[in-house]
């Protein structure tokens, strides 16, 4: 198949002068060193430029790709080769003027599922003044890095990668699966994503059209996506980040669709947003985007912004001033809208789905994640979906007759505060069983079911029997300390607190 622009093909070479240099990103932090690399993040140009004087091959391709300086033609000619700099100008990725060149698009190196790429995008304002355009192609974003964290690597067959943009997510996906088809309804996007592919020596499938269109009898293993969901009147400011679908309508597509495009026992990880409205709780909100039947969801909300920070900082991300003219007036309408809607916050954060048998009812766990984590999340959702399948195929009284573990990183945590009523010493307050990876997630627990959990171990006594003998020192009744047991150490699996035997490698 031709190649979509002249980009595709100078990428091609490109990626090879970029490995033969060390133009990577590990490369570029050791030349520059760890404060001057603080300040490329930062968007501190100068404080990049000063160090890169040495005429070495690998501070022209950091002046020429991330600084976006003008250099002189013949020394990049000398650098990149004839036929890449010509495909460049050719793509009107480079503009000539006299005898100096200078980068119109971005170019950078990253390090993504533990592989050197690069991602070809429009040129942002890290580096130099720049106002993004309605057609702009976003590169490595911080929705971007965080979803690539929550993707699954396990290997599968097939994955999709919906509205892929740049190709970043595709690119992550690439040593996982035997093949990765990446749509788009905006051309520009697939003409980047395929020259970021080309860069790596990768390819994909690249199809071009709205939402699930192009691929609208097909169904994969694994669909990841970062669609335009923001929270608005359902007007196309941007194509990378506007709908054209009020509110939340966006995730709500994605969420409602995604089950007819994944084989059973696929997965599917997104990011979204979704409005908190007057009088209503946003689970219920995010529960009716569902099927009724052949679903298992997770989603986790990270935070909520209210109206007027949420306006304000998309306003910004435009390089809209919210102090001028056209700024306080789209902020009025915003809001004017959300008003209207009744919107008193909007919420995001991840959405994970599996593909259960469709005639299995749905099942949806909507929770908030608000807690520092640690990354990846992608190994927790893969193993929250077995934890979930686990408990869903195991009854009350099976899961009173298996064996379990408290999983290694837990950390039990005992509160104390002075005791008021004594005037004198401490008094506990509450017992926390905590991870320390992962989500981080933390129970409140009572000292009855400590001691059980602490005798609990993959080949000993079933739970049941550990509360028994924990019943029989205590004088307690047996029956009713055992179906309290089994609810938390139900609740305790779904946050893999406590691991079932079965699943325990």
């Amino acid at each position: 198949m031709a190649d979509r622009t002249p980009l595709t093909s100078a990428a091609r070479l490109l990626g090879d002068v970029f490995r033969s240099h060390g133009f990577t990103a590990d490369g570029v932090a050791a030349h520059l060193g760890p404060a001057a690399t603080d300040a490329l993040h930062r968007g501190e140009p100068g404080a990049v430029r000063r160090l890169l004087n040495d005429g070495s091959a690998l501070s022209r391709l950091i002046r020429f790709f991330i600084l976006r300086e003008p250099l002189s033609r013949a020394r990049v000619e000398a650098l990149l080769g004839r036929t890449a700099l010509e495909g460049l100008i050719a793509a009107e990725a480079v503009a000539v003027d006299g005898e100096k060149v200078q980068l119109l698009i971005d170019v950078r190196p990253h390090v993504i599922a533990g592989t050197d790429h690069w991602v070809f995008s429009d040129a942002d304002a890290s580096m130099t003044a720049h106002v993004p355009g309605p057609e702009h192609v976003p590169g490595v974003g911080a929705a971007s890095l965080s979803l690539l964290q929550a993707c699954d690597l396990t290997d599968v067959d097939s994955v999709l990668d919906l509205g892929t943009g740049s190709g970043v997510l595709a690119l992550g996906q690439l040593g996982c699966a035997l093949s990765v088809t990446a749509t788009d309804v905006h051309p520009r996007a697939l003409g980047f994503a395929e020259a970021t592919l080309a860069a790596s020596g990768s390819d994909a499938e690249l199809l071009e059209g709205s939402w699930f269109e192009p691929v609208a009898s097909r169904r994969f293993e694994r669909i990841v996506a970062n669609p335009p969901f923001v929270v608005g009147a359902g007007k196309i400011g941007h194509v990378y980040r506007d709908s054209g679908l009020e509110l939340d309508g966006a995730t709500a597509k994605v969420v409602e669709q995604a089950r007819e495009h994944l084989v059973e026992g696929g997965t599917a990880i997104m990011l979204g947003a979704w409005a908190h409205t007057g009088g209503s709780d946003w689970r219920q909100r995010v529960a009716s985007w569902l099927p009724d039947r052949g679903v298992d969801a997770w989603v986790l909300q990270r935070d909520v912004a209210d109206p007027e920070l949420y306006v304000g900082t998309w306003l910004r991300d435009e390089s809209i001033d919210p102090r001028s003219e056209e700024g306080r007036s789209r902020t009025e309408q915003w809001l004017e809208f959300f008003s209207r809607n009744e919107v008193t916050g909007i919420g995001f954060g991840f959405i994970a789905l599996r593909a259960l048998d469709e005639n299995e009812p749905t099942q949806l766990t909507a929770e908030e994640l608000t807690q520092p984590f640690t990354d990846p999340l992608g190994p927790e959702i893969t193993e929250y979906f077995l934890r979930n399948a686990w408990l869903r195929q195991h009854s009350p009284e099976e899961i009173a007759g298996a064996q379990f573990q408290l999983r290694p990183t837990v950390a039990r945590e005992d509160v104390f505060l002075p005791d008021q009523d004594a005037g004198v010493g401490f008094k506990r307050q509450v017992i926390r069983l905590t991870r320390t990876d992962g989500p981080r997630f933390s129970h409140e627990v009572d000292e009855a079911l400590v001691t059980i959990l602490a005798g609990l171990q993959p080949e000993g006594l079933p739970l049941a029997d550990t509360v028994g003998l924990y019943a029989m020192t205590r004088g307690l009744d047996e029956d009713a300390l055992t179906d309290q047991a089994v609810a938390a150490v139900a609740d305790l699996i779904r946050h893999g607190l406590v691991l079932p035997s079965e699943l325990i490698d």
